[in-house]
């Protein structure tokens, strides 16, 4: 009784973690437009504040060295 409880349980799940229904190509063109705009976001930041962090780690790693 409890297997085939399990079984039906379990049926049900995959029917609705297969469903193909899902993203429209708007939704994907809007996560993909999303993801542009944080690897842009992260490429300014990382611009902006790359030679100070490589600064700060040249100087951490001499320090250890010495």
């Amino acid at each position: 009784m409890l297997t085939m409880a399990l079984r039906i349980i379990w049926d049900r799940a995959l029917v609705f973690w297969r469903r193909e229904e899902g993203l429209s190509t708007a939704e994907l063109l809007g996560n993909a437009a999303l993801a542009v705009v944080a690897l842009l976001a992260i490429w300014a930041v990382l611009q902006a504040l790359g030679t100070d962090i490589v600064g700060w780690i040249r100087n951490q790693l001499s320090s250890q060295l010495k």
